[in-house]
């Protein structure tokens, strides 16, 4: 009986691009990088990659921006549902996928395919509870708890958490939903609306990254409360500034206010707030995970 590990396909599907991948384990076989344009032309590309390589896939993981349904039970599960991207609401990327493969199709949220991979290979190996926040096009979170990713009547919208405005701060967001929700005040587009630069032309200006800064802080507050997680994995574009994920602890630290356990807030939160080890390929990585575990059902 052989013990070689199975080739599967992963699909990272974002909203300015696709990864897609063939690997084995986290070792990739083949590899794409695709232009997010419309869903019939970008979902084409990924299948046609997958279809096209030598390697034969026996499962295939999705790990897609969102929302999603991801109510099994749901006549529209693993579609985009209300997404902010251009032409991309009710696509039902799921049954995209699982309709041109006679194999194993999953899927999960971009955010939890990457809190799969970091718990697999990086930063969360070992343990029992941890979130996965991503900033940068937008700010999203997965919830890993129970030995999976959490999913109850949607999937966790941690973007939409609720932030105060800071005093020094006239800015009123930019989410069409909420305005100013953390997304709508912390994410990359936000960063630009704000100062009306371009995100690379703010780099070195101290009060940019500092205000971003604090309204990390809150958000992170408000998750450590609520989730109770044994550490937070920040990662996305926008954490890729230099400083700032030392800065945000720092902010974190005075928004705790030293309420919380003792190992917590009596510590300087480098073992708690962390970068994702596997980088910008979590989600890649996750989404190969998804295939792997459906292998297993």
């Amino acid at each position: 009986m052989s013990t070689e590990l199975p080739v599967v396909g992963a699909i990272e599907a974002g909203g300015t691009k696709f990864r897609v991948a063939i690997g084995r384990s986290h070792h990739l076989l083949a590899d794409a990088t695709i232009p997010t344009t419309t869903p019939a032309e970008t979902v084409a590309a990924s299948i046609e990659f997958l279809h096209e390589s030598k390697h034969r896939v026996e499962a295939i993981g999705l790990a897609s921006f969102g929302p999603l349904d991801l109510n099994p039970h749901s006549p529209s599960y693993g579609s985009i549902t209300t997404t902010p991207k251009p032409g991309w609401s009710d696509t039902p990327l799921l049954e995209m996928v699982r309709g041109s493969f006679d194999v194993k199709v999953a899927i999960d949220t971009d955010v939890g395919g990457a809190a799969l991979g970091e718990r697999t290979w990086g930063a969360a190996r070992g343990l029992e509870s941890f979130v996965y926040l991503t900033v940068g096009t937008g700010i999203g979170g997965g919830l890993f708890a129970g030995g999976r990713t959490h999913h109850g009547l949607g999937h966790p919208e941690m973007g939409h958490v609720v932030v105060a405005q800071e005093q020094d701060d006239s800015f009123e967001g930019i989410c069409p939903f909420h305005g100013s929700c953390i997304e709508g005040m912390a994410s990359g587009p936000a960063l630009r609306a704000r100062w009306n630069h371009p995100v690379v032309d703010l780099l070195d200006r101290w009060e940019v990254w500092d205000l971003e800064a604090r309204y990390l802080a809150q958000a992170l507050r408000s998750i450590t409360y609520i989730t109770a997680p044994e550490r937070i994995i920040i990662g996305g574009g926008v954490m890729r500034q230099q400083g700032l994920l030392q800065l945000v602890r720092t902010k974190l630290g005075v928004e705790l206010a030293g309420y919380g356990p003792s190992e917590l807030v009596d510590s300087d939160l480098e073992d708690y707030l962390v970068a994702p080890e596997l980088g910008q390929d979590a989600g890649l990585f996750g989404a190969m995970v998804l295939a792997q575990q459906s292998l297993a059902t």
